[in-house]
């Protein structure tokens, strides 16, 4: 499963009602809230095996797929250095 797949797979787990697929900013479009962003970290440190900063926890970095997944990329390029 590839990154993107696998960070769908995440939400839809926890908002199987929204299509993220097609929203440009989940927390502007009300998809997600507080309590599913904390477990959303969760569940992508627990998919990717990493850890994230509590301060990168930011809606810029949670806007969208495309910047979820940046955000995740980030994180595993570091984990490889």
């Amino acid at each position: 499963m590839n990154n993107l797949n696998a960070i769908l797979d995440i939400l839809k787990q926890i908002r199987p009602e929204f299509n993220f697929a097609e929203s440009k900013d989940f927390i502007n479009e009300g998809l997600l809230d507080s309590f599913d962003i904390v477990t959303v970290v969760s569940k992508l440190e627990e998919q990717f095996g990493i850890s994230i900063d509590g301060e990168d926890v930011t809606p810029e970095n949670l806007k969208n797929l495309a910047t979820l997944e940046d955000f995740i990329r980030r994180y595993l390029d570091k984990n490889e250095s």
